[in-house]
């Protein structure tokens, strides 16, 4: 049986202003990046708060048209979350107001009638740029509490790590003291008469409609159902069916993968509850090659991005992949391909051409493939910088789980990040290649081929077009 606790331990806490207690309507969480009612480190520890003050717990969600390089694909599943989250908070006897605008503004709106705001962690740029706004400008205390990595991040390591090989024994160290199961916490008061008004998310499709955003990337809802039920049953799934799991996780004709990774950027589901579900699966070796998936290469990712100020920048490369791929950088190249064509699936390599339909019409591909179609980006464009902006573009345009911190360094790594250098040979340098004779030798690349062109199909008939 998991261990509980109640209590948040003080890693995961930060107080980001020094504001002395003052009395409210109610205690506000700022609830941005971990979407859901569920084993949410910052949302029960809001609700402690809320009963320590005699005060309802409300819950607020700014919703802004203009989030970087998000289109109506990433919003329809993020909005089908956040209808499912807002009926289980009510529940739970809280009030949740989504309002249109710049989350910051939203959470100062919120904040002027607030004892005190708690908010989630955000790895990425704009993140801590609205929750420092908040600190800096809020006239009560604001306090954060990181929801959505197993180990705080800062706890696991003070620096950028190199690689997984580093990061992963201070994982590892640390693991036991945060593997508990979190309690839900009971609330003394309903929020129900001090809910302020916001946004109805009794129709998803009719509010999407109303916003201003980018729809030329369609959703793929008859495909991927955001929300925590969803997430739930996706892990259900997949640990029933763990076994060969790391012999086939390389694979790309087998759909013996969590798909858990879309559900994890919109927090729709909580790493640790998905760890603390897999720690006692069998068998042992897929158990724990999924574990290394989710807690040492995604919290890897985690750490890129908290300590690298350019973690979206070609320049935050390491030195030696940026020099060997300077080295190379007037190689001939066989095949050069406009970003139009690669967009389009319009190269000479089929395998390749079905991941990228796979990416557009399905939002999602492989993992295996994502390694497959980032390398090829790199032999196939005039330099390694227009190779790197190119992938990245496409990776957060296309991707349900783009723009997350795991899209970053997995971009980085096609480069040469968290990553050693190999054989060298031309265009790459000593960059890790990848080749079409590897996908044909390690797997059944013409059943993945056809597994996509039926998926493009279905997604065609379900209304999936692009102009």
């Amino acid at each position: 049986m998991a261990s509980t606790t109640s209590v948040i331990d003080e890693s995961r806490l930060r107080r980001l202003n020094e504001r002395p207690p003052r009395d409210g309507a109610y205690v506000l969480y700022w609830m941005q990046q971990s979407q859901r009612a569920e084993s949410n480190h910052a949302l029960e520890y809001a609700a402690q708060r809320a009963n320590e003050r005699g005060l309802p717990l409300v819950v607020g969600f700014g919703l802004t048209d203009g989030y970087p390089e998000a289109n109506a694909r990433h919003f329809r599943f993020m909005l089908e979350g956040l209808a499912e989250t807002a009926d289980a908070l009510r529940r739970r006897g809280m009030g949740f107001v989504l309002r249109r605008g710049d989350p910051a503004d939203v959470a100062l709106e919120l904040a002027a009638d607030a004892a005190l705001v708690v908010c989630d962690r955000g790895y990425l740029r704009h993140q801590r740029a609205w929750r420092r706004r908040v600190a800096d400008q809020a006239d009560c205390e604001v306090a954060r509490v990181e929801a959505d990595a197993v180990v705080p991040v800062d706890q696991a390591s003070d620096k950028r790590e190199y690689a997984a090989r580093t990061i992963r024994p201070r994982l590892h160290r640390l693991l036991d003291r945060h593997l508990l199961e979190l309690r839900t916490t009971s609330l003394d008061r309903d929020a129900a008469r001090a809910t302020p008004d916001g946004e109805s998310l009794a129709d998803v499709a009719a509010l999407l409609d109303r916003l201003d955003l980018d729809r030329s990337v369609p959703p793929v809802h008859h495909l991927h159902t955001g929300g925590t039920a969803a997430a739930r049953a996706k892990l259900d799934r997949f640990l029933d069916g763990l076994e060969g799991y790391d012999e086939h996780r390389n694979q790309p004709e087998t759909d013996d993968v969590s798909g858990l990774g879309m559900h994890l950027h919109f927090g729709q589901i909580s790493p640790l509850y998905v760890a603390l579900r897999a720690r006692d699966a069998h068998p042992v070796g897929d158990r724990d090659s999924f574990l290394e998936e989710l807690i040492v290469r995604r919290e890897l990712a985690m750490n890129y991005c908290r300590f690298e100020k350019d973690y979206d920048r070609y320049r935050a490369l390491p030195e030696w992949a940026r020099a060997t791929l300077e080295k190379h950088r007037d190689d001939p190249r066989e095949h050069v391909y406009t970003e139009r064509e690669l967009e389009h699936a319009e190269t000479h390599d089929p395998y390749w051409n079905a991941a990228m339909r796979e990416m557009r019409y399905t939002g999602y591909m492989h993992n295996a493939m994502r390694m497959y179609w980032g390398k090829k980006i790199i032999e196939w464009t005039n330099t390694p910088r227009h190779a790197y902006r190119v992938a990245l573009r496409l990776n957060n345009r296309y991707f349900l789980d783009g723009r997350d911190p795991a899209s970053f360094a997995n971009i980085g790594w096609l480069f040469g990040l968290h990553d050693r250098p190999w054989a060298e040979r031309d265009i790459f340098g000593t960059v890790r290649y990848m080749s079409a004779r590897g996908l044909e030798r390690k797997s059944d690349i013409d059943a993945y081929v056809r597994r996509v062109d039926e998926r493009v199909e279905q997604a065609r008939a379900a209304g999936v077009t692009f102009d």
